[in-house]
């Protein structure tokens, strides 16, 4: 259904980044909503890979690659235009699609900064050296960021 979409395959080390919200512009630009309050990483990057959308319709079928031609902020959001579309339907079809990026072409981070994906199979304990399990993910919830944990196999349960 999209030609001009490159089949690709997603890389080992594929973080998933954002989203696209919608066609932007009728030159084929497309709007983004960036998981990261400091988009830097969509920024850097001159590949995205983009998977179908988790529900609704899908215009395409398989992880494809486009090729950035200029991602900026636009009004608190984020803009980009790729060498593949060249129009506003072509940009409509990508709507919900999940964009991913391989983490090494995120930024190189200061000495005294990190990425949250970084934490994901780091163990984590308390102060008295008990392990509470190994971190599976994280989230915002607005207010601070959150750490998913998952208990070590046969521990018991904490209160």
């Amino acid at each position: 259904m999209t030609p001009w979409l490159e089949p690709a395959d997603l890389p080992p080390d594929a973080v998933e980044v954002g989203k696209v919200v919608d066609a932007w512009g009728i030159k084929g630009w497309v709007k983004v909503h960036a998981f990261s309050p400091d988009p830097q990483a969509l920024f850097s990057a001159k590949r995205w890979f983009l998977l179908p959308p988790e529900s609704g319709p899908k215009f395409f079928a398989t992880t494809s690659l486009v090729r950035v031609q200029q991602a900026r902020e636009h009004s608190g959001t984020v803009v980009a235009s790729f060498h593949e579309l060249t129009d506003r339907s072509q940009a409509e079809t990508l709507k919900s699609a999940r964009i991913f990026i391989p983490r090494s072409s995120f930024p190189t981070p200061d000495l005294d900064e990190f990425y949250w994906v970084d934490l994901i199979g780091h163990q984590v304990g308390n102060l008295r050296g008990e392990q509470l399990g190994e971190v599976v993910g994280l989230m915002d919830n607005g207010a601070h960021p959150i750490l998913r944990v998952a208990s070590p196999a046969g521990a018991e349960p904490r209160t």
